[in-house]
């Protein structure tokens, strides 16, 4: 437990950082970013592959952008609970398809990977960021994103997707995340990642129970004294299912009030599968916060 975070003083986007560099993108911090999540994999929990085949997925990415996305994340492996690693010629043949033919996208695109060898294939076909769940661990990763332009995401994950949810056990989740993602954070930057590059993301059911993942978002303006933008990512997660009762495709109002408290909370960007929805909720938080 971290029993001083329930009673920090409320306020809106105290993060250090006001402008993302992404690539040849710059990205406005000064309201919530949407990022559209597109799975480009046959065993997604929330869709099931439907956008496993190119010509779907950049149907779909075309959609979240027009719905209104700032960023659009490509995942290629599925990270959900339990699932198998795929090698990388697989992975690079379902991603650098969709990057290619998105090219003239006017969002930053975001490959949800934690290869190297996939970021340097989508950096060079244009890919803007790296959304990494591993936080740049593999060897050579940190170089491949050293040397370009692009925005990189470092999330906490215990353990390993196959296993993470078997017995996860903190000391105490709040403290011990963000200590990971101080040392991350610091490795980046010693590696020539400049700080208007980082995102943190405390990794919202990535070897967390319910409590866990709770408490996390309970405390989460914590993580903004860390001085780099946070992201949040709770769209249709089990965590929601447990609490409401509900299927993945029918977690809409669930991912809405979590993405609404994380940004309540200090988070910069709400990782999303329900774009337009989420951008309307926040339009009415919006408005309501610039009346206060």
């Amino acid at each position: 437990m971290t029993p001083q975070c329930g009673s920090q003083p409320r306020s809106t986007f105290i993060v250090m950082v006001r402008i993302l560099r992404c690539g040849r993108f710059t990205l406005d911090l000064s309201r919530p970013l949407v990022m559209g999540v597109v799975n480009v994999t046959p065993d997604s929990f929330s869709d099931g592959g439907r956008f496993l085949a190119p010509h779907a997925a950049v149907a779909h990415a075309r959609r979240l952008i027009e719905e209104g996305a700032d960023i659009v994340d490509l995942g290629g492996e599925s990270s959900r609970p339990g699932a198998a690693p795929v090698p990388v010629e697989e992975e690079v043949a379902r991603i650098i398809p969709v990057v290619r033919a998105l090219h003239d996208a006017p969002v930053p695109l975001s490959v949800d990977t934690a290869k190297p060898e996939v970021m340097r294939a989508a950096l060079a076909e244009g890919a803007a960021m790296v959304n990494d769940i591993t936080s740049l661990a593999s060897p050579g990763a940190l170089q491949a994103v050293a040397g370009s332009d692009c925005a990189v995401c470092l999330m906490h994950m215990q353990g390993e997707p196959r296993t993470m949810q078997a017995h996860p056990a903190y000391d105490d989740v709040v403290r011990d995340v963000k200590a990971f993602l101080s040392s991350r954070v610091a490795a980046a930057e010693h590696a020539g990642i400049a700080r208007g590059r980082i995102v943190i993301d405390p990794g919202f059911g990535f070897g967390k129970s319910v409590d866990h993942n709770l408490e996390l978002l309970r405390c989460l303006r914590e993580f903004t004294g860390l001085g780099v933008p946070v992201l949040a990512g709770w769209s249709r997660k089990s965590s929601l299912g447990h609490l409401t009762g509900r299927p993945a495709q029918d977690r809409l109002a669930a991912s809405l009030a979590a993405a609404l408290i994380s940004v309540q909370n200090g988070a910069s960007i709400v990782r999303v599968h329900d774009v337009a929805a989420t951008r309307d909720a926040l339009a009415v938080w919006q408005a309501v916060e610039n009346k206060t």
